[in-house]
This record gives structure tokens, C-alpha cells and sequence, in this order.
């Protein structure tokens, strides 16, 4: 059986391999997307110089807002009736573009927590090649499946950098929790730089149900979320994934990836081709985070 989630190249696109990838597992992986390999690897050591910190608790932070996310704020399988928390710890970051009206920018624009100056240039040098990736990416499927591309002004995000501790750290996982539940995303893309391990990332289709998500070096893992996929009028599936608790075999493994959150504008109305209900951005993603916060 060959593999579904298919390899692209966002220089020289195959528009077929990217709606069959989309279609099959809602995810593909990219290459050719220009992002320097220094700028994950800043982002990474600043990350975990805080997380090794035991200052954290002066940065916590809720489930959609911008600071320290704790280990036990967090369930996302709770989307699929499976309530344990999530085996990890974030920083959560967003965009500092607020619009001036309280009520919108209290829960979409808030100000960044920056615990050090060194880690906001990092952050920010990141996001700047995110928001490319992410606008080119919503012009490919926009190609791909020939309709207007969307036009972002004032887009949410989210950018997580996710920290999955060590079987050594949390000890032995209940039965049925993960260091992220089985899940989809919410938005349109997510951008994800992952570091592979025994407790890594799993993606399931229909064919062949969960397995290892594949993995280049050189690329980004890419998924799309539920308001691209209802923007496909159900052509496209939001991908279903989870990453594995730490395994026993590898009780030290110890991972951080770079999870990047693409909506749109806040007050956008998606529209699915071939007609439905229409939604607006915020409210949509906010009932999706509000369903995933523990306590």
C-alpha cells in the first residue's frame, strides 16, 4: 500500500499530489519552503533553556491566551470524549497586531509573555517565515482547487512549541493518555517542525488506521484543520493525529517541536465550495479551544 501523506515541493507544486495527500490524510509534507534551519534551532534552544527554568509558574497562562502552558491544562483528545490531559508543557504565542477594539483583542490579539529578550527575537524571526509559508500555502489550495484565495489582513495565529517530557519525568502514562490526544486541528494549516522519536507523531486514515507520520529532515510536516476542510465543501479531511506518551524502551526521549496555528482573519466568513453553512472564524476556533482546556 503505498503511502498517503505525499511529499511536496512548495517551489514546483503537483497540484494532484497534493489534493490526493489532502484527500487521503489531510496532511502532506513540504519541501522547498525557504525556511532557514538556524531559525528552528533558535527557537528550540531558547525554548528550552526556559523550560529547564523554575520560573515558569510567573509566565502560566490559559488554553488560547500567551504565556507557559502547564502540564495538565491540556486534553486534546477531550474533542473525542478522551478527557486525560496531554503529557506535555507549551509556550503559546500569537500575533501583536491588535485592532483596537478591547472586546476583539483581549481574546484574539493579547500581548506575548517574553520571558527573555533572546527568545522573542527568535520567536519573532520564526513567525516571519510561518506567516509566509502559511499564505503561500492557502494560495496552493486555493490553485488546487480552483476558487478565490483567501486574503488575510489581520490573521490569527497560534505558535506553540510543545515540550513532551520523559517517561523518567511523568512516569507511567494512564492507560489511554498521550502527550497529545487523538485530535484535528481547528484552523486552516498547521505548520509543524517536529523531532522524530518512539513517542512521536501518529496520523490516521482510513486505510490504514494510526501510523508513524513520515519523516524528512528537510521538511515540514503540514496539516490542514477543520475550517479548511469544511472551506472544501468535505473534499478534504482535517487530519486526524496524535503523538505517542513516552515508551518505555526510550525513557529518556525527550522532544520539542515547532507548532504553528494558521487561521484567518478573526471576523472572516468561510463559506463551503459547493454550498452550507457558513461560519466565522473566531467564534468557530474559540468553542474548539474552549473544548480542549482542562478545568
Amino acid at each position: 500500500m503505498s503511502e498517503p501523506i505525499r511529499t511536496v515541493d512548495l517551489g514546483s507544486p503537483d497540484l494532484e499530489a497534493v489534493d490526493a495527500s489532502l484527500r487521503e490524510a489531510g496532511f502532506l509534507l513540504l519541501t522547498g519552503h525557504g525556511v532557514p534551519a538556524g531559525s528552528a534551532a533558535a527557537v528550540r534552544r531558547e525554548a528550552r533553556r526556559f523550560f529547564a527554568g523554575d520560573d515558569k509558574e510567573r509566565w502560566a497562562a490559559r488554553i488560547g491566551g500567551r504565556g507557559w502552558l502547564a502540564p495538565g491544562v491540556e486534553a486534546n483528545g477531550a474533542i473525542e470524549g478522551e478527557p486525560l490531559p496531554d503529557l506535555k508543557e507549551s509556550l503559546a504565542f500569537g500575533p501583536e497586531t491588535p485592532t483596537g477594539d478591547p472586546a476583539v483583542d483581549e481574546v484574539w490579539f493579547p500581548p506575548n509573555a517574553w520571558p527573555s529578550p533572546s527568545l522573542r527575537a527568535a520567536v519573532q524571526d520564526y513567525a516571519g517565515h510561518m506567516r509566509r509559508v502559511s499564505d503561500a500555502l492557502l494560495a496552493l489550495c486555493a490553485t488546487v482547487l480552483d476558487a478565490p484565495a483567501f486574503t488575510t489582513v489581520n490573521p490569527t495565529w497560534t505558535f506553540n512549541v510543545n515540550r513532551y517530557p520523559p517517561l523518567t519525568e511523568v512516569g507511567e502514562p494512564a492507560p489511554g493518555q498521550f502527550r497529545i490526544g487523538p485530535h484535528t486541528d481547528f484552523g486552516t494549516v498547521t505548520v509543524l517542525d517536529r523531532e522524530p522519536g518512539a513517542g512521536g507523531l501518529q496520523v490516521h486514515t482510513d486505510a490504514r488506521g494510526w501510523r508513524d507520520a513520515p519523516y524528512d529532515p528537510a521538511a515540514l510536516t503540514i496539516n490542514i484543520g477543520d475550517l479548511l476542510a469544511l472551506w472544501s465543501g468535505g473534499r478534504w479531511r482535517s487530519g486526524r493525529h496524535r503523538v505517542l506518551p513516552p515508551q518505555a524502551g526510550a525513557p529518556a526521549e525527550e522532544l520539542v517541536s515547532l507548532v504553528w496555528f494558521f487561521e484567518l482573519d478573526h471576523d472572516a466568513v468561510v463559506t463551503p465550495l459547493g454550498g452550507g453553512p457558513a461560519v466565522t472564524c473566531g467564534p468557530f476556533i474559540r468553542e474548539r479551544l474552549d473544548a480542549i482546556s482542562v478545568g
